[in-house]
């Protein structure tokens, strides 16, 4: 007998999805979808309008990484019209996109991660979620949030606002950032260097305790996407674009401005999200997944020493490449960290502080420009094509949904035939660590 599952709607997640599971005779996993049930229409939104405008409309696009949005979008502006903002204004945003990094990771972790396995993934609802991990650890759960707020107090300081950023302009940022934020953050760096500690702590611990008995959960080799700088270190604010095959091999490497040489977009009928993958390799074939697991992938080293001892000791236990779906939060903690020593290096950097911070000659044109950054969850790339008098007619849009819907119905299905077929979770079931949160 066949039947349907429907998850709907999937919680935890920025906008709105829902998974359908087809099921044959004897519960065998014939079809899975993950179902994009949205759209937004923000590149026609953008389409007529002054390309200044721009970097106000896109932080709206997505609640989680306004900043992601508004950054990449100014970028895009910037080469469509030829611009290079003064090197402080290129500071101050690289600063903003790490407090960002910082922030949603800390969130990622502690509200969608670690009440699954605090509690354990077998454990009722009431009890995985982030209110039950504040009250069964309250000194975890004030880490979390002090360190979310600091990330926040960055982008409010640098952005204007926490949420919806308006300093950055075509040419280079609206305003300095004033000596004495500058100190009042430097001040507060120990504790979110100590809460970071803390973070690895229970972060390793989980790792560990969960390690063997769910590496071989959901797992499905895909391709990688990410950025990193020339010498290969791990960036989420400026190089090239990387590509790895699922063997660890690098199939491309390039400028943002090439990415239509390279991006495959395939249009799936049951969702409003299109699949990216790799041209040269094909569709389904060239599926690449993006985040924090991706760019650690990718990546041959990270840019700060702390970050880099985690980095090494993550390679050395999982390998290169690694298709294990719990490490992403091993890899999250990684880029947490490398978030926080950035910041700090940006606020003891005197440049930082520099009024320099704007062109007054920025002049619409003609052009076509693309402005890329890596959001918390993926590579974001703004395409903007600009008329003689600097309004937008045409817009292109890569967020990292469209990088990562293909391999995330991949692993959902994975996932169904080892649960429906294999019976997994009856056979690990009794192996899954003692729960800290009861």
């Amino acid at each position: 007998m066949s039947r349907e599952i429907k998850i709907e709607p999937v919680t935890r997640l920025e906008g709105h999805g829902n998974v359908t599971l087809k099921l044959g005779p004897g519960d065998k996993v014939e079809d899975v979808q993950f179902n994009i049930t949205s759209t937004r229409f923000f590149e026609k939104f953008l389409e007529g309008r002054p390309a200044e405008h721009a970097p106000r409309i896109v932080p709206r696009i997505c609640g989680i990484c306004p900043i992601p949005h508004h950054l990449s979008s100014v970028k895009a502006v910037e080469a469509a019209w030829g611009i290079t903002p003064p090197r402080p204004a290129d500071k101050l945003r690289e600063l903003e996109i790490n407090g960002k990094q910082l922030s949603s990771h800390v969130l990622h972790i502690a509200a969608l991660q670690l009440p699954d396995l605090l509690a354990g993934p077998l454990a009722p609802p009431e009890k995985r979620n982030v209110v039950a991990v504040i009250n069964a650890l309250p000194d975890i759960g004030k880490a979390v949030l002090r360190a979310m707020r600091y990330g926040q107090d960055i982008c409010a300081i640098v952005g204007g606002k926490s949420v919806h950023p308006v300093t950055g302009i075509p040419g280079g940022m609206t305003k300095p950032l004033a000596e004495d934020d500058r100190q009042k953050l430097l001040k507060q760096l120990p504790e979110i260097v100590e809460i970071g500690k803390t973070l690895v702590e229970v972060g390793s611990k989980l790792v560990n305790d969960y390690m063997l008995v769910i590496k071989n959960f959901a797992v499905t080799p895909t391709y990688y996407i990410g950025t990193v700088k020339p010498d290969g270190g791990l960036t989420i604010w400026d190089g090239n674009i990387r590509i790895m095959d699922k063997e660890g091999k690098i199939a491309a490497e390039f400028p943002a401005k090439d990415y239509l040489n390279y991006f495959g977009e395939y249009v799936a009928p049951h969702s409003m999200a299109t699949h990216m993958y790799l041209k040269q390799a094909g569709y389904p074939e060239g599926i690449w997944r993006a985040n924090t697991l991706a760019r650690v992938n990718v990546a041959d080293k990270m840019q700060t020493p702390w970050a880099q001892e985690l980095f090494e000791a993550f390679r050395s236990t999982v390998g290169r490449p690694c298709h294990m779906t719990f490490a992403y939060i091993w890899a999250r903690l990684i880029e947490t960290i490398q978030a926080v020593e950035k910041i700090k290096t940006l606020l003891e950097d005197p440049e930082i502080v520099s009024t320099d911070v704007k062109l007054a000659d920025v002049e619409p044109k003609a052009g076509n420009g693309v402005g890329q950054t890596e959001a918390p969850r993926g590579n974001l790339i703004h395409n903007y094509w600009t008329d003689d008098n600097g309004i937008i007619t045409k817009a292109n849009l890569v967020v990292a949904t469209n990088n990562n819907i293909g391999g995330i119905e991949l692993t959902i299905k994975t996932a169904a035939k080892q649960i429906f077929e294999d019976k997994i979770v009856e056979s690990i079931a009794d192996k899954l660590p003692e729960p800290m949160i009861k």
